[in-house]
């Protein structure tokens, strides 16, 4: 596993296992008020969550991943200095982080996690998934990760490494999964809508195709 440094301090709150931070039991709580006076519909605020969970937050990090796909010398770069290609898309990180992408191959299968809390690229992936911050996949992601992606789906290939890397506070990582066979010629936009935010995390792979018509 690389990537954390275990007796690193984190600058921010984070919640381990079933804990709330405080900030999380006071947004809670107001939430409750909000909801029991009928000013927040639940359902609604569920709707806006998902959306910046699974569409709108992860596309800054699509939109890198199909320019890397389709530039060879933007795909470089990004593998050499994360933080500054993205930066030069207008992605700017807000909280500083260093952004290190990694490349998924056939060779090669990268994951990520954060054994110790829930550090997450939030500037490329927008809101992190619950799953991402459970302690079940923090630890299992490291001890079973052919385990963990059977879970999601994914079936590696035995002679396929899985490398697991672990987040802190200082340093995120994005995955950059391979490119579906299928798509030559393809726009950068059109092969944006192929990449999930599970693929950039390692959980997940890119579309087929085929799946954008479902």
């Amino acid at each position: 596993m690389a990537g954390h440094d275990h007796d690193h301090d984190h600058d921010h709150h984070h919640e381990h296992g079933s804990e709330l931070s405080e900030t999380q039991l006071r947004v809670r709580a107001l939430e409750t008020i909000l909801t029991e006076k009928g000013y927040v519909d639940p359902a609604a605020l569920d709707a806006i969550i998902e959306a910046y969970e699974t569409k709108i937050g992860p596309r800054n990090g699509a939109v890198v991943v199909a320019k890397a796909w389709t530039d060879p010398a933007y795909k470089q770069a990004l593998l050499d200095d994360a933080s500054k290609a993205v930066a030069s898309l207008g992605h700017m990180s807000r909280v500083g982080d260093h952004l290190v992408a990694v490349e998924n191959t056939p060779q090669r299968h990268n994951m990520i996690v954060c054994t110790l809390c829930s550090c997450y690229p939030w500037e490329v992936l927008g809101l992190p998934p619950v799953w991402y911050k459970s302690a079940p996949y923090r630890s299992r992601a490291v001890k079973d990760p052919r385990g963990v992606l059977a879970d999601f789906g994914i079936d590696l290939p035995k002679e396929t490494e899985v490398r697991v890397w672990d987040s802190t506070a200082e340093t995120r990582f994005l995955v950059l999964p391979m490119r579906p066979a299928g798509t030559e010629g393809w726009s950068e936009e059109r092969l944006a809508d192929l990449v999930t935010r599970d693929s950039m995390i390692g959980a997940g792979l890119a579309k087929k195709p085929e799946e954008l018509a479902r």
